[in-house]
């Protein structure tokens, strides 16, 4: 038999990652425990007299009572350090890039620990020094600028400090009131680290995807859920963001998802170039891969690694995004242990502690001032998977309420091909007011109109596709049936947006904006027509292939003003045919885009 661990610490029960221990001594809540003889590590979740009730993060096959057990006496932390960027980890940030094909239970290494970066100090010995003060910078392959900081809670005047030049991984840097500061720090997951200030998000986190950056919005500061069924393009979506939003650091968490999406992102995301530095895209993300086969308790733990590795970065003064797939799974790893520990369940089984999880998560995105003056944000964008694409599920209905953001995805326009399958009725943003005062100090004052004229029309198009369902199309007016044109204009030429496209994969905001208002401004067109008497059978066989096509063959603002103009000039042969002046309506309110000048311009615009 094994001998038990110091001061008689041994294994008295093992059900699944549910592990009792009896003899640990000056054992606290959330320690991290060591079980048998490989170590394995878990957390101390309970504490009943002189038995200890554990949590697995490993698998526990060959775990057997009367193993020993002891303490590290600290909470479960994250090695922090640069390192990180470009790394792929598991749910406790130990590496899996270059390890073998199943990690040996109890491993411990630390990614880069035989590693060498180049440190260049930026204070000299003496200077008194605070949390979060910037000691040196490091310099990496993303171009993000890594500071290494004092660590939060030491201050003091900086004794030792190492000159310009090659530092270990694990290497000591400076020396603060006596303290020794390594390159490489660790923080406990389920801390939030401290700041200065929080801020109000005011700028908008682009994400090239024109459904969000359009009608959406999201700030960098700001919380989303982006909830859908089965098939629906969660995974799609959120890798898109991961490539083309403008955040500094990118945080993917795959959460209990299928490895084999998950291998196919990373091979995407090698191959994808930085706009900012022409390198990998992949120097400045860090991926977290717990996949639904790999061990189910840090699956619970990974989300709260990735907040820290986040706020980390935030702390440098940066834009960090956290993306989260799924929430889901997630919190079906909380279910699970609640059954095992006898935790009384709620809702479906989910322990009555879920609601106040999610919370604790969600909490952790905002834009805060650092410690040393500098802003930085935290942005956690997480996928719900109801189970059946049950929206009123307990996991969908909590995370509505602590989101600023919600991206639900359509089943019905998924499998209509419509993607990304954003849902225009069932989504929102609480941030719109801000996102539009942003734009108008940055040269783009029209964007609030263009979103709530753009949400108004697709709103009064689904309305009137309806009636038409139960009466006809052809039973409807003229000028009805010209918003139902517009609203099929708006969904097919704005909102479709193909990740396999070269070209619009990615769209940026003046691209957008362009997109919107040729759209809007042919929608415009074709309801003076219907309001001026052509035959609203004329206006729906006209060809729009030009202005539909031209997300995907247009490639700045300027070309999608020339289909603008082609297009409109195609709908005032439709106005002279009968007799309203080209331009106007009955109302005669003065179009904003003129026609093209020649026949000439026509041509070559189309």
């Amino acid at each position: 038999m094994t001998t038990p661990g110091p001061h008689g610490a041994a294994v008295t029960r093992v059900n699944g990652p549910l592990v009792e221990v009896t003899g640990l001594r000056h054992v606290a809540m959330s320690d991290v425990v060591e079980l048998g003889p490989r170590g394995l590590p878990g957390e101390a979740v309970a504490v009943r007299g002189d038995v200890t009730t554990v949590q697995a993060y490993d698998y526990t096959g060959g775990l057997a009572p009367g193993h020993p057990a002891r303490t590290r006496g600290e909470p479960l932390s994250a090695p922090l350090g640069p390192h990180l960027l470009g790394g792929i980890f598991d749910g406790l940030l130990r590496p899996l890039a270059g390890a073998p094909a199943w990690l040996e239970p109890g491993v411990t290494a630390v990614s880069g620990a035989d590693r060498e970066f180049t440190f260049r100090p930026a204070v000299a010995a003496g200077v008194e020094v605070t949390g979060g003060t910037t000691l040196g910078t490091v310099p990496t392959a993303g171009g993000i600028g890594y500071r290494v900081l004092v660590p939060p809670g030491l201050s003091g005047p900086v004794g030792d400090i190492r000159a310009s030049g090659p530092v270990p991984s694990d290497g000591v840097v400076a020396t603060v009131g006596g303290t020794p500061v390594h390159l490489t720090s660790a923080w406990p997951v389920r801390e939030p680290r401290p700041y200065r200030e929080r801020r109000d998000s005011d700028t908008p986190l682009i994400t090239g995807q024109r459904v969000i950056d359009l009608l959406f919005p999201v700030t960098k500061g700001g919380a989303t859920a982006v909830p859908g069924g089965f098939g629906t393009g969660k995974t799609v979506l959120l890798q898109q963001i991961t490539k083309w939003c403008d955040a500094d650091v990118i945080v993917y968490v795959g959460c209990g998802e299928r490895g084999n999406e998950l291998a196919d992102m990373l091979d995407e995301l090698a191959g994808l170039t930085d706009p900012r530095t022409g390198g990998p895209l992949a120097d400045r993300t860090v991926v977290i891969a717990n996949t639904s086969n790999m061990p189910m308790m840090a699956r619970e733990a990974s989300i709260y690694t990735a907040a820290t590795v986040a706020e980390h970065f935030r702390d440098m003064g940066l834009d960090a995004v956290v993306i989260a797939d799924s929430t889901s799974r997630w919190a079906e790893a909380l279910r699970e242990f609640a059954s095992r520990s006898g935790e009384l369940p709620a809702e479906e089984g989910y322990p009555a502690s879920l609601s106040s999880a999610l919370a604790a998560f969600y909490e952790r995105a905002g834009c805060v001032t650092t410690a040393e003056g500098s802003h930085g944000s935290v942005t956690i964008i997480g996928a719900v998977s109801p189970a059946g694409g049950d929206m009123t599920e307990p996991v969908t209905t909590y995370t509505q309420r602590f989101v600023r953001c919600l991206w639900s995805l359509d089943r019905d326009l998924a499998y209509a091909r419509h993607y990304p399958a954003v849902s225009w009725a069932g989504s929102f943003s609480r941030d719109d007011d801000v996102v539009a005062a942003w734009y108008a100090d940055h040269d783009d004052p029209g964007w609030l109109e263009r979103r709530s004229r753009l949400a108004m029309l697709l709103a009064e198009a689904d309305r009137l596709g309806s009636l038409a369902e139960l009466m006809g199309v052809s039973a409807l007016p003229a000028p009805e049936r010209a918003t139902i044109l517009a609203g099929r204009l708006v969904r097919e030429g704005l909102l479709q947006q193909s990740a396999l496209s070269p070209l619009d994969a990615s769209c940026d905001s003046a691209r957008a904006a362009a997109l919107a208002d040729a759209v809007l401004a042919v929608t415009d067109r074709c309801q003076q027509l219907a309001r001026g008497g052509v035959p609203a059978a004329a206006i729906e066989e006209t060809d729009f292939g030009p202005i539909l096509r031209a997300r995907e063959e247009a490639g700045s603002p300027a070309d999608v003003a020339a289909r603008e103009r082609a297009m409109l000039a195609r709908l005032d042969q439709l106005s002279q045919q009968a007799d309203i002046p080209a331009g106007q309506d009955s109302s005669a309110e003065p179009d904003s885009a003129p026609a093209p000048d020649s026949a000439a311009e026509q041509d070559s615009a189309a």
